[in-house]
């Protein structure tokens, strides 16, 4: 790995306080993009390209109107999974087209391809990037993301990353990726939950050098103000349509693994990502039955009734947190449906291991497959401190 930070190319936007520590209060924070003041002059008088999705807002107003108000001259909009406006389901291709809004050329890193290409690219001056992630490792924008480092690092064009803070940004946990489990749910030698903001990742992406042929994106970060990471930030706007609050968000991390399985996560319901159910599933009380909704056309077990477990409520958020990534929950359903052909093969790329799945099924509980972790989460967290923004 190359951890030297000379090796940088790389501009970081100060402000004042980002050595502080600051309440966990998420009014006080300051995204990057309602920072115009430190990167409207690195636009102006550029043709600009646009990788953000509808949580690329400042206040009530989404960042493309804004800058198009400023007489900035956007030529393209790079959509991620979900799309531009956010609302296509999960794993939903999504093709290019012309934003009705606007009538700026929007261009579908979802859908025949996950990277920009060199003619979309080559036009363009200056790429922005601002999009709300949520932390975890198998959260598809971090890869778009990527991808877009790669792009512009082909094609000698400079990118600028708008920071906005981690909901899971106060631990660090899971199992590390292994590279045979490289996908587009998982791309970088990180634990599930990396504790870090997408700024800090492009950082360590550059200095560890796993653009393609190690090669550097030139990066302007503009950090958050008044964040660190303890801060417990509440999203303003959903990030994506199965994740529509805190609740689901802070239980994504231990809930995901069961979509490598034949277990609902209450896609086709109100409430994605906190229950969790199958038909045959025993000794639980809980029912719901998915059906087509507009955040998920075809959801897992449409139609059927499902027994399971109703997490809205138990355990508390402080639970969650203590407990972090929680294998009881897949743990309790193989032991209940191992018959079922249990673990389908995206298991292992969301959980980046093989050693998860072999724990499981020789009979390991969550504490001892958790203790193969630690150490490499030790590991990964000195690993990172050079990129870090934000006081831990």
């Amino acid at each position: 790995m190359i951890l030297c930070l000379l090796a940088l190319t790389l501009l970081i936007i100060p402000g004042p306080g980002m050595a502080q520590t600051f309440p966990n209060d998420s009014e006080e924070v300051i995204v990057g993009a309602e920072r115009i003041e430190t990167y409207l002059p690195l636009l102006q008088g550029k043709k600009v390209g646009v990788l953000t999705n509808h949580t690329g807002r400042i206040g009530s107003t989404h960042l493309v109107d804004t800058l198009l108000s400023l007489g900035v001259n956007i030529q393209t909009v790079f959509a991620p999974e979900h799309g531009f406006r956010g609302t296509a389901d999960a794993g939903e291709k999504v093709d290019s087209y012309r934003d009705t809004k606007t009538g700026i050329r929007v261009v579908s890193l979802y859908g025949a391809h996950k990277k920009a290409k060199s003619q979309d690219i080559q036009p363009l001056d200056i790429i922005l990037f601002d999009i709300q992630d949520v932390g975890l490792r198998y959260y598809t924008y971090l890869s778009s993301m990527h991808y877009m480092m790669e792009a512009c690092a082909e094609n000698h064009k400079p990118m600028i990353v708008l920071d906005r803070p981690n909901p899971n940004g106060f631990y660090v946990d899971g199992p590390i990726l292994e590279a045979k489990h490289r996908s587009f749910v998982g791309m970088h030698p990180i634990p599930v939950v990396h504790g870090m903001t997408l700024g800090e990742l492009a950082r360590m992406i550059n200095g560890e050098g796993w653009l393609a042929g190690g090669e550097t994106c030139t990066l302007t970060v503009i950090p958050c103000l008044n964040y660190t990471h303890q801060t417990r930030y509440k999203l303003p706007t959903r990030p994506s349509p199965n994740l529509p609050n805190m609740r689901s968000i802070y239980l994504y991390s231990s809930l995901c693994f069961l979509e490598g399985t034949p277990v609902s996560v209450g896609r086709g319901t109100d409430t994605p990502f906190q229950i969790f159910g199958h038909p045959k599933l025993q000794g639980m009380d809980y029912t719901f039955t998915p059906q087509l909704n507009e955040g998920s056309k075809n959801p897992p077990l449409k139609g059927l009734v499902c027994r399971g477990m109703d997490l809205r409520q138990e355990p508390s958020d402080s639970a969650i947190w203590a407990r972090g990534v929680d294998l009881s929950y897949v743990i309790e359903c193989y032991r209940q449906l191992e018959g079922e052909k249990f673990f389908l093969p995206i298991f292992d790329k969301l959980t980046g291991t093989d050693y998860v799945r072999e724990m499981i099924v020789a009979g390991a509980d969550a504490q001892t497959i958790r203790s193969r972790w630690e150490e490499d989460v030790k590991q990964f967290r000195q690993t990172r401190k050079p990129y870090l923004l934000y006081d831990e």
